[in-house]
């Protein structure tokens, strides 16, 4: 990793861009596994901050898939989650009767996974899976199944890799712990 930058000096490396790359690999390759008989797999990216995430991982799953996107939050420009979920942008596409995976970039209190799962569930999908780069199992609120999990992490906030604050941040190469004023 570089030297920190000016702008940077408030992160502490958490996950690095080689070790984001190889379990992003090994992700695509168990979803591959999973979903190599499926008729018509629809990988559903949340935007903003599932997008390097999101881009990185459909490279790594060999099958024939559909790419499809949302916009939801429940952050604003704050640093925890406001439990207010607000759909921005919805699917272009029909999901019914597609095997849909679900691809988010963090999951925490499970507030807005659990309302995404319900509103998805009623547009009749054949399979509804989830797919998250990290976890937040101490900030959980509500239960969510996540079949898919990067990493496990430190009840933290974390920036970098397409995560952000106030539309900060997305673009480091890696995963970082923000330590600044908000």
């Amino acid at each position: 990793m570089q030297p920190p930058q000016s702008w940077t000096r408030d992160i502490e490396p958490l996950l690095t861009a080689p070790q984001l790359n190889e379990r992003i690999s090994e992700m695509g390759r168990e979803i591959t596994e999973t979903f190599r008989d499926s008729p018509e797999l629809v990988a559903v990216g949340i935007l903003k901050g599932c997008f390097l995430f999101y881009a990185d991982l459909v490279r790594h799953i060999d099958l024939p898939i559909k790419c499809e996107f949302i916009g939801i939050s429940s952050y604003a420009d704050a640093t925890t989650s406001s439990g207010v979920v607000k759909i921005s942008s919805d699917l272009k596409y029909s999901i019914e009767d597609k095997d849909v995976l679900i691809i988010e970039d963090i999951i925490d209190t499970g507030l807005t996974m659990s309302y995404l799962l319900n509103n998805f569930s009623t547009r009749k999908p054949r399979s509804l899976n989830v797919c998250t780069l990290l976890d937040k199992p101490e900030r959980r609120v509500v239960p969510v199944p996540i079949e898919y999990t990067g990493f496990t992490i430190p009840d933290r906030f974390v920036v970098g890799y397409g995560l952000d604050l106030a539309g900060r941040y997305r673009n480091l190469p890696h995963i970082g712990v923000y330590h600044g004023e908000t």
